[in-house]
C-alpha cells in the first residue's frame, strides 16, 4: 500500500517454530500435456518439500470466520526457517497440473482470464498459521474473491539465506488457491531486500541529497540504480518465474511494488554514474548539455560529463535544468528497473501479462506515468483517500480519471485501496456509511475492471497492523466484512460493464514534466502549483456531472469539444501546436496563467508571456504582479481573485472580465479569442469559486458539453459504453438523502427496471444498463 515516505515498515514479528506443508497434501490436477512442463515436473518431483509436518486437512479450518486464535506455530513461511525446508534448487512448482489456455487477445479484451470483474487484494499467508490460511480460502470463496496478489514482500521468506530457497509454503498456497478457483497476481518478491542482502552489500542502500544513507528495517531499502541490487532482483524474479511458469493459478505478474514510493530520487555513487550515462545518451556532447542547462550563468560550465554530479544540497538554488533532468533521469531509472524485471519474467512466461502498481494521483509527483503506461500490459494503480479531505470523493475521481488517461482510455486495475482506515496519515479515521462501496464503484465507473485492496487479512504485527483490510481484526463480526461480501455481490452483478469505456467530451491537459518544472524554486510566486487550478476546474466539472479525460499535451484532442489547460508552464512546441489545433478545429480551449512560459529545457520563450500561447490567445503580457499572502483583488463581475495578476495587453482577444483594484485596476483578467472554428480563453488570475463557476458555465455552454445526467449536488454520475453501443450509467450518492436521477433501463445491482428516473438512497449507488 502507499504509505508516508517518512514512515518505516519493520518486518512482522517472528513466530517460533513452523510446520511444513507437504506437496503431497496439496490439491492436484491433471498431468501437464506438454513435454517441457513434464520435464519441469520431473525435475522437482522429490525432495522439494519436507516430508514431515503435513498441512492440516481443509476440515481443520475454523468453522466460523472470527479472528484466528493466537498460535505458537506458523505453518510455512514464518520468520523461523527450518533447515529441511531450504533448498538451492529453482524448479517448477507445476506438479501435475495442466495449464489453462490463454485468453484470446483482442484490442478491447481484459488481459487477465477472470470471470467477471476482478475482486480481491494483497494476500500475505506467510504471516499466518495454516489453519488461518485454510480459513482464508473459505472466506475468499464466500465473499467472491477471484484474484489475489501474492508474495509481494516475501523475499526473506522465499530465500532466507543467499541461494537457499524455501518454496513449500508458496507451492501449497498456489495450489490451494487454484483449486478454489482463485487466480493469482504473482509478485516478483523484490519489493524489499532481505536483511542478509543489505548487510552483505551495504552499497545497495539509497542515499539522500544531503548524503544520509537510508538503512534497512523498513522497505524499499535499495538504490534503484545499483547494479548489485538489480542483479539480485533479476535472480529472484527469475527464480519465481521458473518455479511457477505454467501454474494454473498464475494470471498476472506483479513486478515489485509501488516503485519509487519512498525513494523517488537516489544520490548514491551508483546514481552518480548512471546519471552521467543518462546525460550522455540525451545530449551526446558536453557542449549540448551546457547549452541546455544554461551553464554560462553562475560560472557553471562543464568541460566533461565526468565532472557532473546529481543536484545534491547546495548553498543556494541549484541549476533548474539540472534539477529537471535529474527528475527525468530518476523517473526513467525507476522505469528501467521495472522493465528489467519485466523482461526477465517475460522470457520465462511469454504469454502471461505483466504490470506493476502505479500510484497515480495528485499525491504522487515523481514518476512520469504516461511513459510508464506504455511499458505495462495493463495499467494498475493504488489509491488511498485522505480522511481529512472533506471532498475526498472528488480527489478519488480525479485520480481515477488520471489513471484512465495513463491507460489511454483502456480498462485498468485498481490494485490497492482500503476498506477503512489506513496507518500513515496523522489521524486515520475509518470510512463512513457505504463509503468503501462507493469508493470502489467510483473507480469502476471511471474505468477500472478490477477492485482490489491492501490487504486481504489485517496484520497483527508490523507497521501496517492498523491498516484496514477485507478481513479485519474483528473477523466476520464486523461492518467491514459485511461490506466486503456486499461488494463482491455487487461486482458480480455488474460484470456486463467489464471491457466498456468511459465517455467524455471534455479533457484536462496535464503533464508530469511540467509538474516538476513549475514547482521548482526561484519562480515569481511559490503559491503557483501544478494542481491548484487543475483541481478547481475539475471540482466544478465534477459538481456539474461532466466527465473529464486527463491527457498529456500531445494526446489526440480531436474527440474533445472542451480542452482545459491549467498552469502548463513548460510545454514543447509539439504540445503547444496540438492545443492550438484543437481550437482551430472547433474546441473551446481554456488556458490559465503562468502557462507556455518555457520550453522543454526550462528556457524562457522570449517575446512576452504566455510564450507559446501568445498568438493562440491573442494577448501579450510583459510583467507579472503576484499578490501577497492574503491579498485579494476584485473583478468587475463582483467575484474576487488572489495569488496572481499580470499586465495583459490584448492583441486580438475580447476582454470578458477586468480587475477593479489591486496592482492593475482596469486591466484584463479573463479574455476570449476567436480561433478558426473554435475559441481560446485566458484566465490571467486565480479566480474564486464564483468566478470558476461562471467560467466553467460559459465554457460548457459554448462547447455544448453536457453532464452524464442531471443530478443533485453531491451525486456523482458517470457513463460507460461498450463496443455494442450499450450504455451503463453509474449513480453514486455521496449524501445522506435519497435522490432521483433521470434514467431508463435496468439497475444491474437490484434488477429493478426504471422508466424515467432511478431513486438512489442516501450513501447508496445504482448501475443502470440503459435501454
Amino acid at each position: 500500500m502507499s504509505v508516508d515516505p517518512a514512515a518505516s515498515t519493520p518486518d512482522s514479528s517472528a513466530v517460533d517454530g513452523r510446520e511444513q506443508e507437504s506437496r503431497a497434501d496439496a490439491p492436484t490436477a491433471p498431468q501437464p500435456a506438454d513435454a517441457s512442463a513434464q520435464a519441469r515436473v520431473d525435475a522437482s518431483a522429490d525432495g522439494d518439500a519436507p516430508a514431515d509436518g503435513d498441512a492440516p486437512a481443509d476440515g481443520d479450518a475454523p468453522a466460523d470466520g472470527d479472528a484466528p486464535a493466537e498460535s505458537g506455530a506458523a505453518d510455512g513461511g514464518s520468520d523461523a526457517q527450518s533447515e529441511g525446508a531450504a533448498t538451492d534448487e529453482v524448479t517448477s512448482a507445476v506438479g501435475t497440473v495442466e495449464p489453462e489456455p490463454e485468453p484470446e487477445a483482442t484490442p478491447d479484451a481484459w488481459p487477465i482470464a477472470l470471470t467477471g470483474m476482478g475482486f480481491g487484494g494483497d494476500y500475505n499467508p506467510e504471516q499466518w498459521p495454516m489453519a488461518t490460511r485454510l480459513e482464508d480460502i473459505q472466506l475468499m470463496r464466500e465473499s467472491g474473491v477471484n484474484i489475489v496478489s501474492l508474495a509481494i514482500f516475501s523475499w526473506a521468506t522465499i530465500e532466507p539465506r543467499e541461494g537457499k530457497y524455501d518454496w513449500a509454503w508458496l507451492d501449497n498456497m498456489m495450489d490451494r488457491l487454484s483449486a478454489a478457483g482463485i487466480r493469482v497476481a504473482l509478485a516478483t518478491a523484490t519489493a524489499s531486500p532481505p536483511p542478509w542482502l543489505t548487510v552483505a552489500h551495504p552499497e545497495i542502500l539509497p542515499v539522500l541529497a544531503d548524503g544520509t544513507v537510508l538503512g534497512q528495517g523498513g522497505r524499499q531499502s535499495y538504490a534503484i540504480s545499483s547494479k548489485v541490487y538489480r542483479d539480485y532482483a533479476v535472480k529472484m524474479a527469475s527464480a519465481v518465474a521458473e518455479r511457477y511458469a505454467g501454474h494454473p493459478a498464475l494470471a498476472l505478474w506483479h513486478v515489485d511494488n509501488e516503485i519509487g514510493c519512498h525513494v523517488p530520487h537516489d544520490y548514491s555513487e551508483s546514481a552518480e554514474k548512471s546519471f552521467r550515462a543518462w546525460l550522455i545518451k540525451r545530449y551526446k556532447s558536453i557542449n549540448s548539455l551546457n547549452d541546455a542547462w544554461g551553464t554560462a550563468f553562475w560560472s557553471q560550465k562543464y568541460n566533461s560529463f565526468k565532472d557532473i554530479l546529481p543536484p545534491r544540497s547546495a548553498p543556494t538554488y541549484a541549476n533548474p535544468t539540472q534539477q529537471l533532468d535529474f527528475a527525468r533521469y530518476s523517473s526513467d531509472t525507476l522505469l528501467s528497473y521495472y522493465t528489467l524485471l519485466r523482461d526477465a519474467v517475460r522470457k520465462i512466461t511469454p504469454s502471461v501479462p505483466i504490470t506493476t502498481n502505479f500510484m497515480v494521483g495528485p499525491g504522487t509527483k515523481w514518476m512520469d506515468y504516461y511513459r510508464w503506461g506504455d511499458e505495462v500490459d495493463v495499467v494498475a494503480t493504488d489509491h488511498y483517500t485522505v480522511s481529512a479531505d472533506a471532498e475526498r470523493e472528488v480527489e478519488l475521481a480525479l485520480a481515477a480519471d488520471m489513471t484512465r488517461g495513463t491507460a489511454k482510455g483502456k480498462p485498468w486495475i485498481l490494485m490497492e485501496h482500503s476498506t477503512g482506515a489506513v496507518n500513515w496519515q496523522p489521524r486515520n479515521r475509518a470510512k463512513g456509511p457505504g463509503e468503501m462501496l462507493r469508493n470502489s464503484l467510483q473507480h469502476v465507473a471511471r474505468g477500472a475492471d478490477s477492485v482490489m485492496f491492501f490487504q486481504w487479512r489485517q496484520s497483527k504485527a508490523g507497521a501496517e497492523k492498523f491498516h484496514s483490510s477485507l478481513v479485519p481484526h474483528a473477523g466476520r463480526d464486523s461492518q467491514i466484512w459485511s461490506d466486503s461480501v456486499r461488494l463482491g455481490e455487487t461486482l458480480r452483478a455488474i460484470a456486463p460493464v467489464r471491457g466498456s469505456r468511459v465517455q467524455a467530451r471534455a479533457a484536462i491537459v496535464f503533464d508530469y514534466v511540467n509538474w516538476w518544472a513549475v514547482e521548482l524554486d526561484s519562480h515569481p510566486s511559490e503559491d503557483v502549483t501544478a494542481f491548484d487550478r487543475l483541481r478547481a476546474l475539475y471540482r466544478e466539472l465534477w459538481r456539474r456531472g461532466v466527465t473529464v479525460d486527463v491527457v498529456n499535451p500531445t494526446a489526440d484532442l480531436s474527440g474533445y469539444d472542451l480542452v482545459l489547460v491549467p498552469t502548463l508552464y513548460l510545454v514543447t512546441d509539439e504540445g503547444a501546436a496540438n492545443i492550438a489545433d484543437a481550437a482551430e478545429r472547433g474546441a473551446s480551449v481554456l488556458i490559465t496563467y503562468f502557462s507556455g512560459i518555457v520550453n522543454e529545457n526550462d528556457h524562457i520563450r522570449l517575446g512576452g508571456y504566455p510564450g507559446a500561447f501568445r498568438d493562440l490567445l491573442g494577448v501579450n503580457t510583459d510583467e507579472f504582479f503576484p499578490l501577497l499572502a492574503g491579498e485579494r483583488v476584485a473583478l468587475d463581475d463582483g467575484s474576487t481573485a488572489d495569488v496572481w495578476t499580470e499586465r495583459v495587453r490584448v492583441t486580438s482577444a475580447e476582454v470578458l472580465r477586468s480587475f477593479v483594484d489591486g496592482p492593475l485596476p482596469g486591466g484584463p483578467a479573463v479574455t476570449r479569442n476567436v480561433v478558426g472554428e473554435g475559441a481560446a480563453w485566458y484566465a490571467a488570475t486565480r479566480q474564486d469559486e464564483a468566478g470558476i463557476a461562471w467560467l466553467v458555465g460559459e465554457l460548457l455552454a459554448e462547447s455544448g458539453v453536457a453532464p452524464a445526467a442531471d443530478a443533485a449536488p453531491g451525486v456523482e454520475v458517470v457513463r460507460r459504453a461498450d463496443s455494442d453501443g450499450v450504455n451503463y450509467l453509474f449513480v453514486l450518492n455521496h449524501t445522506d438523502s435519497d435522490v432521483s436521477v433521470p434514467a431508463n433501463g435496468t439497475d444491474l445491482v437490484t434488477g429493478a427496471a426504471h422508466f424515467g428516473d432511478v431513486t438512489v438512497p442516501g450513501w447508496g449507488y445504482a448501475v443502470v444498463r440503459e435501454a
